[in-house]
This record gives structure tokens, sequence and C-alpha cells, in this order.
């Protein structure tokens, strides 16, 4: 049986840990997907932010008459909109591909892994479906999470076949539908949600909870649930009973709300963004020892080791975060920790920003305002219209907020929560200062903000809590 010193399960941020420090060593790398590369680059944060920003500039066209402008309607050219996303993105994965094929330390695996003992693996190939077997010294699992839905009557019906989709293939349909149901209420059904209705597309969007975006900040969760609501159809507090297909070959969805009503809403295709699930139970993990946790994700410490001596794990499969940029932090982790394992750093999870890209943007990092109250930890809020900032009056904004949670006696931030233009942007200043322990009366005093710039909405909100003694 063939011999490794280090094998990677997975062609995402996985894939980033082989570099020239492991010059010497012989690496088996693992790619159990069609196309090479990590969720991210072919389904996820790359592909959707173009195709986001294609719907900002449509959306931004239809409101233009706000500003005293007149402009003609959008027309929408989906082969073309489609085809600059995957223009950029395909050729990404192939280079990769050839990359790695071309590396002499690497013996690239194209096929789906299970491990058979301790840190030994067979591989079936996806091209010949033979099986190969080996064993490494170190194992890094990096084999991402995959699309979930919750067991529905109907989806898998013949007849609908392609008419059902998830993040992994909405993408890449061949013509934009007319109206189109989405399953879920996080953050891919919100971006989708935003993309889709910008580009024409009747949008319902139905959810078992209330409000969308329901892990979010409470306050900001609600606004955001009422501004989405303004350009697509929301459905909230209804459970999918059953999926079918209409006269005209269309889809229906059949809920129930929380009263026991039924309803029916036709579309032509249906897109199910209910989450994500690692991908830990596709490996045989018991085989090797690794411990996973009653929902999926690999149990790891804070060197990412797993409970199998050897074996590291990283991203989807053991945070639930499910965001690149932690993934890439942890892939930083181990592989120093690879090389290095009398001399271990730690992964640095305290201060995880994310961002959702729909319309309105929304970007959060640290703890809500409920997480706070229920912990029983006292703090101050500062909550700042954009409107009532110069370059909100400049955007005609009448709807969007930054809000800050700071602690009253340190003016440390807890949790910083921006809905509006620009968020994702707006919002690192806060990170960087949790991260380096600046307070809130600091940052906001501290260093100049430029003015008329949106930075001012968070310098106000900051003020709120920690005004100036002088």
């Amino acid at each position: 049986m063939e011999h490794f010193d280090v094998c990677v399960i997975g062609s995402g941020s996985g894939n980033s840990i082989i570099d020239e420090r492991f010059a010497g060593k012989r690496i088996a790398l693992v790619d159990a997907g069609e196309r090479f590369g990590g969720t991210c680059l072919l389904a996820g944060c790359l592909p959707t932010k173009i195709f986001v920003h294609t719907a900002d500039i449509a959306v931004q066209a239809r409101d233009a008459g706000r500003f005293g402008l007149t402009l003609p309607a959008p027309v929408v050219d989906w082969p073309s909109i489609r085809d600059r996303v995957f223009g950029r993105i395909d050729p990404i994965s192939e280079a990769g591909l050839a990359w790695r094929l071309s590396d002499p330390s690497v013996t690239l695996f194209r096929g789906t892994a299970r491990f058979t003992g301790v840190r030994t693996l067979a591989v079936t190939l996806a091209e010949t479906g033979d099986e190969v077997g080996f064993t490494a010294d170190q194992v890094v699992l990096a084999a991402g999470s995959r699309p979930y839905h919750a067991p529905i009557e109907g989806f898998d019906a013949p007849e609908l076949a392609g008419r059902i989709h998830t993040s992994d293939t909405i993408m890449r349909i061949e013509r934009l539908p007319r109206r189109m149901v989405i399953l879920g209420g996080g953050a891919v059904a919100a971006e989708f949600a935003h993309i889709f209705s910008a580009l024409g597309v009747r949008v319902t969007v139905v959810n078992r909870s209330e409000p969308l975006l329901r892990h979010e900040d409470g306050e900001v969760a609600a606004l955001f649930t009422e501004l989405l609501s303004h350009r697509v159809t929301v459905r909230l507090r209804q459970v999918v009973r059953e999926v079918e297909t209409d006269d005209h070959g269309g889809i229906v969805v059949v809920t129930t709300d929380s009263d026991g009503i039924e309803y029916a809403y036709e579309a032509d295709l249906l897109l199910v963004a209910q989450g994500r699930v690692p991908n830990s139970d596709t490996l045989d993990l018991e085989a090797t020892g690794v411990a996973v946790a009653a929902d999926g994700y690999v149990v790891v410490d804070e060197h990412q080791r797993t409970t199998c001596p050897g074996v590291y794990a990283l991203g989807d499969i053991s945070n639930r975060h499910q965001l690149k940029h932690v993934a890439n932090h942890e892939a930083r982790v181990v592989q120093h920790n690879l090389g290095h394992p009398d001399d271990l750093v730690s992964a640095d999870h305290r201060f995880v920003p994310r961002a959702v890209f729909s319309s309105p943007q929304l970007a959060a990092v640290g703890a809500t305002e409920e997480e706070l109250v229920a912990s029983g930890r006292p703090f101050l809020k500062g909550v700042q219209r954009y409107g009532d900032v110069g370059y909100g009056w400049a955007l005609e904004d009448t709807d969007h907020i930054a809000k800050v949670l700071v602690d009253p006696t340190s003016l440390q931030l807890l949790g910083v929560h921006i809905l509006g233009p620009e968020a994702a942007t707006l919002i690192q200043p806060a990170i960087q200062a949790m991260a380096t322990g600046l307070d809130a009366r600091t940052m906001a005093r501290g260093q100049y903000w430029i003015h008329p710039a949106l930075t001012e909405v968070l310098e106000n909100a900051l003020l709120q809590v920690a005004p100036d003694p002088r």
C-alpha cells in the first residue's frame, strides 16, 4: 500500500496548505468535486458576489428617478451575465487543477475518500470506479459541506427533474424563470432573492421561522425582513408539505402556516436554500477514531487537531461559521502545526465577522442584543440612521442603520451590526477595534473620520454610547 507524508482531503482552503514549505514531502490530495476547487470558488462567495454586483446595478437603474434621472429599464441578458461569472471562475478552477497536476510532490486523486483504518484511506476514482488505498502520517480533513434540505414529499419525482435547484446548480441555469420560489431564510436565500428579483424574476421566499436572518441581531433582522419584502414576496412561519407539478409543467410548492392554513405557490423553478451540512458522514471517520458532534461537525481543539493523532480538520467540515475567511485562517493554523508539532499555534475565533450581500446588505461582528440580554451582561446601545449623516443624504437613504453594543465600564465593543449600503466595508474598523482592544471612545475621537464619507454612520453610532467628555 502506498504511503504519503501528508494527505489533504478537499481542494478548497485545504489545498492552499500545500506550498514550498512541504517541498521534499510526498503529498496526497483528494478532490471529490466535478470541478476543482472549494465551495467559495465554485458555488459560493465569488460567483454569487459577481451576480450580486450585477443585481445592484439593475436596482440602482430602476431607482434612478429618486435622484432626478430618467434611465431606460435594464434589458437583462442572462447568458451574458452568467457567462461573465463563469468565464472568470472556471478558468481559475482549471488553472488550479493544472498546477496541482504539474507538481511532482503532489499525487492528485479525483474521487471520494473514506477511511478504512487509522490514517488509512481508500479512494474511489471518479473516472474509472477503481479503488486505491494508501496511508499517511498526517491527514487534513477539509472536505467542506453540501446543501441541505428537509425531507419533502415529491422532491424526487422524475417530472420535477431540472426544476429543483440548490446554490450548487442555480447559477448555471440556461434561462431565467419568470417565477421562482426560494425555501429558506438565511444568507443564501437572502442573496439569491436579491439577485433574481433584480433581474426581473418574480420571487417568493418561504421560511419556517420569523424573521429572515433569524440568527442576526433581532432589530436588524426584523428591519431586513421588512425591507426585502418590499421587493419580493416573503411568507414566514410556513412549513413546506410537498411539491408537485402543475398542468403547464411548472412546480407547485404546498405549505402550511402556524394556524394550519394551506397555501400553494406556483413557480417555474424551486431553489432550496435551507443551509448546508458538513461532509463528515461521507468519510467513515469512525474507522480512524475521529469524533464527530451530533450535528455532524468534526470535533477539533484550539489547534485544529481532531481526536485522532495526526489528523487535523478545518473549514465547513469542522466549524459552524461556514465562512471562507474562517477556513483560510484555520488553514494557516493547520499549515504551521503540520510542520511544527512541538510549537503549535491556536486558531482565534473570538471576533468572526460575517456579511450578507443582499439588498439591503448586512454585516455583523460580535454579540447580538438578544445574546447580551440572555447572558445578563450590561451594555450600552447606539443606533445611527444612514439618513442622518451627510452621505446618507446623497443616497436619499431613509431605511438603514448602524448599531453598536458597548460595555458600559470598559467601553469595549461587544457587537456591531450594520444594515445598508457598503455594510461589509463599513464594519471593518469595528472588527479591527475588537481584535486590538480599542475602546469605543478612542475609536470615535482618537482619529479623523473623513467628512462626509459614509463611515460617519459608524462614528456617530459610537459617539452615542461613548460621547466626547470635553
